[in-house]
């Protein structure tokens, strides 16, 4: 079950591959995500010290939250991956260029987990061609179903 989509990850980057993460969070953040109150837009991972940590993911603190803490909205959180899948992140994204992106928030049996993508840049034709293929399948839809009637 999904909880945040970052869309606009899809139209600013080409996925070539994704890795689904687990997410090191306080109890108040797990209150607050399962109210639905995060954002992924301007959030990104970076991997620092052989570690991976996801940088300006908002979670909105309910205001129910215990009195004694002081919640930071926007704090760095580890995501928690298989030594192998991080050492392979470590080499792409220092070699080759791509960067890391968040893409999806989602439970899985019952746990927290961030899918992050390996992800290039696209350019300003690229995202024009996207959208041109994107409307161009609708349109076909679109002939098929007024067709067929």
């Amino acid at each position: 079950m999904s909880i945040a989509d970052n869309k606009k990850a899809f139209h600013d980057y080409f996925i070539e591959e994704k890795f689904e993460a687990g997410l090191v969070l306080e109890g108040w953040e797990v209150k607050a995500i399962r109210a639905s109150r995060v954002q992924l837009k301007e959030a990104y991972v970076i991997v620092k010290h052989g570690a991976v940590y996801l940088i300006g993911c908002h979670i909105s603190p309910l205001l129910t939250a215990s009195t004694h803490i002081h919640p930071d909205p926007t704090r760095s959180r580890k995501l928690l991956l298989h030594a192998s899948e991080i050492s392979k992140l470590i080499g792409k994204t220092e070699r080759a260029g791509f960067t890391l992106i968040p893409l999806n928030m989602h439970f899985s049996k019952g746990r927290i987990k961030l899918d992050i993508g390996l992800a290039k840049g696209k350019k300003e034709h690229d995202k024009r061609a996207t959208e041109k293929d994107r409307e161009w399948q609708r349109e076909k839809l679109r002939l098929v179903r007024a067709h067929q009637t």
